[in-house]
């Protein structure tokens, strides 16, 4: 007679919790050795200005129509809501403090993360799957000098320009919405802007925005150069490059923003 076997679950949640911290511990020596290496030098100023127009330049129509969306969603929002309140001149602070803290380098993380992510994952898996990371170390030349710091380095130099560039659309999709539908004048709209707009709100994002670009490179790089088992692998690879990157945003968002502004 077969008997039913019923896991312990106690054994599970250990054995989620190790291989929880052997993944970390994984990724993190991944990134310190990687990042200990790149500045050591040989230097490849190729690659990084490779990766650079890859990241920053490619990604500017996709987080450009994000922000200006999501400014114009976020004025007719806060309309809605404020004018209940009988404040609706608070609608540009709202835009400017929401893009330029939150949604500015949040938003355009998660999109860097589905676009270049994946690609760094699905590029350096199929190197990994081809053999042709083998051949370099072959030809005497360090993968992660030559293959993973460029893109590190890449990902936190544009990350935070693409912010700025998403802050400024999304202030204009708010602006755009304010003037032509919910009747604010351009004078008042533009000083209301302003009033309230520190220093610190935009240097937190950009700080924000090089963070999140280390993370979906160090992701993407970490995943594509460990991938295994053909096609198959690479596809898994891609995939977790993705969600694991978007989750430590997300995560990195929080403890970033309790750094930053808690009293």
């Amino acid at each position: 007679m077969n008997r039913l076997v019923v896991a312990n679950p106690l054994a599970l949640i250990g054995r989620g919790t190790l291989e929880v911290c052997r993944t970390t511990g994984e990724v993190v020596l991944f990134g310190l050795v990687a990042l200990w290496k790149g500045l050591r030098g040989p230097w490849y100023p190729r690659q990084v200005l490779r990766q650079m127009v890859e990241i920053g330049y490619f990604s500017l129509p996709v987080v450009g129509l994000t922000a200006i969306f999501t400014g114009m969603v976020l004025a007719l929002q806060s309309y809605t809501g404020f004018s209940r309140f009988e404040a609706p001149n608070a609608i540009p602070t709202i835009v400017v403090l929401s893009m330029t803290r939150e949604l500015g380098p949040v938003l355009a993380g998660l999109m860097v993360a589905g676009r270049v992510g994946a690609a760094m994952a699905a590029e350096l898996g199929t190197m990994r799957v081809t053999e042709q990371i083998d051949a370099l170390q072959t030809l005497a030349t360090d993968p992660l000098r030559y293959l993973v710091f460029p893109r590190l380095l890449a990902a936190m130099l544009m990350l935070p320009a693409l912010v700025l560039v998403a802050d400024v659309i999304g202030v204009m999709g708010g602006y755009l919405v304010s003037i032509y539908k919910l009747g604010f004048g351009p004078v008042e709209y533009l000083n209301r802007t302003f009033e309230h707009l520190e220093t610190q709100d935009v240097v937190s994002g950009l700080v924000k925005a090089a963070c999140f670009g280390f993370i979906v490179a160090l992701m993407g790089c970490h995943q594509g150069y460990h991938s295994r088992g053909g096609a198959q692998g690479v596809g898994l690879a891609t995939t977790r490059a993705v969600v694991s990157a978007s989750i430590l945003i997300l995560t990195a968002d929080y403890m970033l923003t309790e750094i930053f502004f808690s009293r």
